[in-house]
């Protein structure tokens, strides 16, 4: 072969010859028209590339076309470039930020006066589709850093970006018609290829996250290979948006939220009875599970968070409190449980014999998130977490995280949720040395494989200080929210000095486990709200059963049903007042399971006449005691409907 050729090679294993300087695009047509024409991008050497881009050497290339998922980041990058596109011409003053693609789509942040309005959004939007309409080619060319500070003397934000790079550093701009922009790519051949997209709100960001720095402000849009995947999107957005745990915990009275007390929820009655549901339900199924439930305090000297490493990596998001003995702020409310239950490990000598400990606690936890941050139930500054922390052997490993599975199994089967498995490895700023990142890996995979379950891998992805398996829920939309998580920690025992003592009267290092179910129980009743709309099983819900007399002179009748359920444990309420279909619509409107009506006919005949959520306005008429019996069975099993 000439020293003017590459070998570039194919999935299928076979071998092309090209010229040097050749791009993925040729890679493309060398294959075949119709794939020149379907291709989007390229991945080579393991790297997502634009079709313009050259090859440098001999390589694995793999085409890619709207049917590989590694396409869809760099179509909805080139989205967000034709935003920006719309945008300049329309707004020739609009300072320009970044805009990269996300996991549901894309945005761009612009430095203009006044905040963007829906009416503007349409109008971008209009100027977008002139722009893929035009066709224009997506041009890619290396410049010096001299040289982009010429191209962007107008752009601020660009300028400022650039003085990051050495003075020596290539540097890589990307064309498409008259908007250039910063940028490393990849992108599509031509924004013809953009015909699927739609822009779906705007927002204040601050410039490069930073809530010192100017507020700009950041268009939200959303692009598909398809008309038909644009479309699901579209309808399962708005169907999250009926679903948004923030509107419907107003309308069920659940929870409140006032600015004296940011990322503090207040819980209402009905709230709180969710909150202590599921908080009993954890407690009992953990104490039949052999945990101990504990209890340790709210405040710490900063030696604890020293000695934990928390103090150097997580100090600003803690809330610091002034120790009036020395002036400073040496004191911190806990962000987490961890390095307390240490301490309460370490306050006495430990057998192999006890081994595993298994610590589990409800404590209340504060993180200080900035204020643009905080999001409902979802994202809080204080919260209640289902913690907890094994101590055992080595040997244990494998047999503690499959009772942890099946635990996790039984939670998530009993609310009706999925999940998807994920095993994440070292993230490159860690504690411990490789020699025993390698020792917990390996221990946490082995523990994985032992199960026989499918996984998928996220490298990069752990705690600071072990692996972790992920445990990802798919709501009834089809969303997924990572939830529970087992940790394997071989380093903070050697940092609190852990032991116990062996068979060989000897003292020996425990391995540590720290793992959720629930994660924090705000969050978790946020995507509970979402995952049933509102409509939780009877067992949840907060009231149970709407006990409703036809009028004034059933009422004492009324009032025995509604004290023959509470006897029998179920949360029942009798709403006298008002017509009785605004006293429908009330229950309606808060999703309790059962409306039980009585008049002249079932108060005679000891019978309800009852009616099913979700059921319309059929009734059903039943002995009393009959229903008393189907609800409490509802809620004994935990029945999902």
């Amino acid at each position: 072969m000439s020293s003017e050729h590459i070998r570039i090679t194919l999935p299928n294993g076979d071998v092309l010859e090209l010229p040097e300087g050749s791009t993925a695009g040729d890679v493309a047509a060398a294959i075949g028209p119709g794939l020149a024409r379907a291709a989007l991008a390229a991945v080579v050497n393991g790297r997502t590339v634009g079709l313009m881009e050259p090859i440098e050497g001999d390589a694995e290339v793999r085409i890619l076309t709207e049917k590989d998922p590694e396409a869809l980041p760099v179509l909805r990058h080139s989205a967000a470039h034709v935003l920006a596109t719309a945008v300049r011409e329309l707004r020739p003053g609009a300072g320009i930020g970044f805009g990269p693609a996300i996991d549901e789509g894309f945005y761009y942040d612009f430095d203009v006066p006044e905040p963007f309005t829906p009416e503007d959004l349409e109008i971008f939007e209009q100027k977008m589709e002139e722009v893929t309409e035009a066709d224009q080619p997506f041009e890619r060319k290396h410049v010096t850093k001299e040289e982009a500070r010429e191209l962007f003397s107008d752009d601020p934000l660009k300028l400022e970006r650039l003085e990051e790079f050495d003075d020596d550093e290539v540097i890589t701009v990307y064309e498409n018609g008259p908007f250039m922009d910063l940028c490393k790519g990849p992108h599509v051949p031509s924004t013809g290829r953009l015909e699927h997209f739609k822009l779906l709100s705007g927002a204040g960001a601050y410039w490069r996250g930073d809530e010192r720095r100017q507020m700009l402000q950041r268009i939200y849009g959303t692009a598909f290979p398809k008309q038909q995947d644009l479309d699901e999107y579209i309808e399962r957005r708005e169907e999250a948006r009926k679903r948004d745990h923030r509107r419907v915990g107003k309308d069920l009275d659940l929870f409140l939220f006032h600015p004296w007390a940011p990322g503090a929820p207040f819980w209402t009655d009905r709230g709180t009875t969710v909150f202590q549901v599921l908080s009993e339900w954890m407690s009992g199924v953990l104490r039949e599970n052999g945990y101990q439930q504990v209890k340790t305090p709210l405040l710490y000297n900063k030696s604890l968070w020293e000695q934990s490493g928390h103090w150097g990596k997580y100090r600003e998001n803690m809330f610091m409190v002034l120790d009036k003995e020395s002036g400073e702020h040496d004191l911190s409310l806990k962000p987490m449980n961890c390095p307390s239950h240490y301490l309460l490990y370490q306050a006495r000598r430990r057998s192999y014999r006890e081994l595993p400990v298994r610590f589990a606690t409800q404590d209340v936890l504060h993180r200080n998130e900035v204020t643009g941050a905080l999001s409902g139930l979802t994202r809080v500054r204080q919260f209640q977490q289902d913690d907890a922390h094994i101590f055992l052997t080595e040997d244990q490993i494998v047999d503690e995280v499959r009772r942890l599975v099946e635990l996790i199994d039984y939670f998530y089967r009993t609310l009706g949720l999925e999940y998807r498995t994920k095993f994440a490895t070292r993230p490159e700023e860690r504690i411990g040395d490789d020699a025993m990142w390698d020792r917990s890996e390996r221990a946490l995979r082995d523990a994985l494989d032992a199960l026989g379950r499918p996984y998928d891998l996220k490298e990069g992805d752990g705690a600071f200080y072990g692996p972790k398996i992920d445990f990802d829920v798919v709501d009834a939309i089809g969303r997924e929210w990572q939830l529970g998580t087992i940790q394997l920690d071989y380093a903070n025992p050697d940092r609190f000095d852990l032991t116990y003592v062996g068979e060989d009267n000897t003292e020996h290092r425990p391995v540590i486990i720290h793992r959720a179910i629930f994660g924090s129980f705000e969050r978790f009743i946020a995507i509970l709200i979402e995952h049933y709309a509102g409509a939780f099983p009877t067992w949840l819900s907060p009231e149970q059963v709407r006990v409703l007399p036809i009028s004034e002179q059933w009422v004492d009748s009324a009032r025995d049903l509604v004290t023959q359920l509470e006897h029998a444990g179920v949360r029942a309420r009798m709403a006298p007042r008002d017509t009785l279909n605004y006293r429908i619509r009330e229950a309606e409107k808060l999703k309790i399971p059962y409306m039980a009506v009585v008049g002249e006919r079932e108060a005679a005949n000891d019978t309800v006449a009852v009616r099913r959520r979700g059921a319309g306005k059929k009734q059903d008429i039943i002995a009393r005691a009959d229903f008393v019996e189907r609800v409490t069975e509802e809620v004994r099993s935990r029945a999902l409907e």
